[in-house]
């Protein structure tokens, strides 16, 4: 209990004389010993690792996942060391929303099979950025939590020895200033006044001690600096196994996007001309919004114009000249915009052939007891 008691009063007189130290030098009434260039230059480079990797760290994890609160929650699991419970991302609910929707107006009609080929590949994308951010976790995210809460603490730790090892130093500088002061003035009495020779022999010991002291605190400092220098020299090797993982971040949104651009185009392809299904005869949009769109142009007779090159070269002149009839088969779905036209459905075979005074981009489509005017531009014609 003795020397805990002792321990207790050491480590508070060390405690009092730092807090003393600190005080005076930022009120300037005390010198500061100052590190060298290199070695806060190695701090300040440290620091700034940290500041800017905790930033790019909090960034990336908004850009993964845009919901705070789900960010929240992964946060707590994270904690508690207990995995999150799994939960759909924006695109897979999007997906089912396209889907549900879909299959509510009809795989049949255009507009139905079209929201669930978009819901499809919104899930396709969904997975490939689930995909993303597990990837991005792994081979990003991670090593800079690593280096957050494991390498830099170590860093900090050491940087706050190094301060209190300078404070130390500093604060033995002083007394032996004080010391050295004292005994002058008491080696200037003991000169006029013999009875005084008791103090200046008393402040003769102060300052042989101070001195011990001053040698044993610059020994430590000096130990605490080479060893704070080493770990700081680091960063270095820090900032390469960054830029690794910077790379492999890269290429994690290089192949989600070149998915997801590839997963679109083939949508594209299956939609086929699907924005002339919203035009009238006349070539109005019937719904104004979309006109503000950028989508291929909304007239029936501009829609897919090389396969309308193909087709007039495959007979469609020669059909309406010869006033005859020919089979054909529909390439997309189509839905009639009144009653003189006719509904068609990809892939099935129609007849069809021209009338007096019709227009150059449609022909007279039957199938069955049904007939209307079905536009050109979705059709092949068979031999």
């Amino acid at each position: 209990m003795d020397f805990n008691v002792k321990k207790l009063a050491a480590d508070a007189g060390t405690f009092l004389s730092r807090a003393v130290q600190f005080t005076e030098e930022k009120f300037g009434q005390a010198e500061k010993t100052e590190l060298d260039a290199h070695l806060e230059n190695l701090l300040a480079k440290a620091e700034c690792t940290k500041v800017w990797t905790e930033k790019i760290m909090k960034q990336t994890e908004v850009l993964l996942q845009p919901n705070p609160n789900a960010r929240i929650e992964e946060f707590v699991y994270e904690k508690l060391e207990r995995k999150a419970p799994s939960r759909i991302n924006t695109e897979e609910q999007l997906a089912q929303y396209m889907n549900d929707a879909g299959n509510e107006f009809g795989p049949g009609t255009a507009y139905g099979n079209a929201l669930i080929k978009c819901g499809e590949t919104q899930k396709r994308i969904g997975v490939a950025h689930r995909e993303l951010v597990q990837t991005a976790a792994i081979n990003f995210l991670t090593p800079l939590r690593n280096f957050i809460e494991g390498d830099y603490k170590t860093m900090a730790k050491e940087k706050k020895l190094l301060q209190n090892k300078r404070l130390d130093l500093d604060a033995a500088k002083t007394r032996l200033k004080k010391a050295r002061v004292t005994e002058a003035r008491a080696a200037q009495l003991n000169a006029t006044q013999p009875e005084g020779d008791n103090n200046f022999m008393m402040w003769t010991e102060e300052v042989i001690k101070a001195e011990q002291e001053l040698r044993i605190t610059q020994s430590e400092f000096d130990r605490q600096a080479e060893i704070t220098r080493l770990l700081l020299e680091g960063i270095s090797s820090t900032h390469a196994h960054h830029l690794r993982c910077l790379n492999d971040f890269v290429e994690a949104q290089m192949t989600y996007f070149a998915q997801s651009y590839q997963y679109m185009l083939d949508l594209q392809k299956q939609l086929g001309s699907f924005p002339s299904t919203f035009v009238s005869n006349n070539n109005q949009s019937t719904l104004a919004p979309m006109q503000s769109v950028a989508v291929p142009s909304v007239s029936a007779s501009a829609q897919a114009p090389s396969a309308k090159s193909s087709l007039v070269t495959s007979g469609f002149t020669e059909l309406k000249a010869s006033n005859g009839s020919r089979k054909a088969r529909v390439l997309y779905d189509y839905d009639a915009a009144n009653s003189s036209e006719l509904s068609l459905l990809a892939d099935e075979v129609i007849t069809v052939y021209s009338m007096p005074g019709m227009d150059s981009d449609w022909l007279m489509g039957e199938r069955g007891h049904q007939k209307g005017k079905v536009p050109i531009t979705y059709l092949e014609l068979l031999n």
